[in-house]
Formats: C-alpha cells, sequence, structure tokens
C-alpha cells in the first residue's frame, strides 16, 4: 500500500505520518503509532479494552513468525473489520480505537 492510499484510508481520523520501519511502515497520528502497514495490510493497534472489539468484528490479530527456530509472537495489532475497509465512516471509528489505545498505553 502506498502513503497516498494510507493518508486517504486515515482520513476521517485525521493527518497521519508514515515511517518505514520493520520492512513495512509505521503509522502515526498526533506522535503516537495507531497502526502498521505489513505485507501491504494495515494493522491497527488494540489493547486489553478494544482487543475484544476487534475479535468481536471479526479482526484477527497479528503474530509476528519471528525468525527461524523462535516462537511466534501475538502483536497488539488487529486486521481491520472487513465491514470497514470500504466505508470512511467506518475506518474512522476503529482508527479512533486506535488511537484510544496508544493513549493508554503512553499512560
Amino acid at each position: 500500500m502506498n502513503d497516498q492510499d494510507i493518508r486517504d484510508l486515515f482520513a476521517g481520523l485525521g493527518p497521519v505520518t508514515i515511517k518505514r520501519m520493520f520492512g513495512g511502515k509505521g503509522i502515526y497520528y498526533e506522535g503516537l503509532i495507531v497502526a502498521l502497514e505489513v505485507d501491504g495490510e494495515v494493522l491497527l493497534k488494540a489493547d486489553a479494552v478494544s482487543a475484544p472489539e476487534f475479535a468481536a468484528a471479526g479482526s484477527r490479530q497479528w503474530v509476528y513468525a519471528g525468525h527461524p527456530g523462535r516462537k511466534p509472537t501475538a502483536m497488539p495489532y488487529w486486521s481491520i473489520p472487513d465491514r470497514a475497509v470500504d466505508d470512511r465512516d467506518e475506518i474512522a471509528v476503529w482508527a479512533r480505537r486506535a488511537y484510544e489505545a496508544g493513549l493508554r498505553s503512553k499512560k
């Protein structure tokens, strides 16, 4: 996914900053990481409060395979719910949840 597509996806949240990282991209809003782009897929940040909402919406948690011989690690990032992929208003709701998870993790 190119940077302009990412900016368009997050337009309902506000202007985002995109930085290359870990072979993908980190997506930041107001200085907090809210999402990752990995292998062309955007994954939204979640935490103990919001992860159950992502799961209930049918999202899947990103599991980092890591290096050979190491155990895969579940990361605090979730796929965008299917119903939000093509709905700008709905993706704004999920992006806001990702930002709120970022705020909580900062405390």
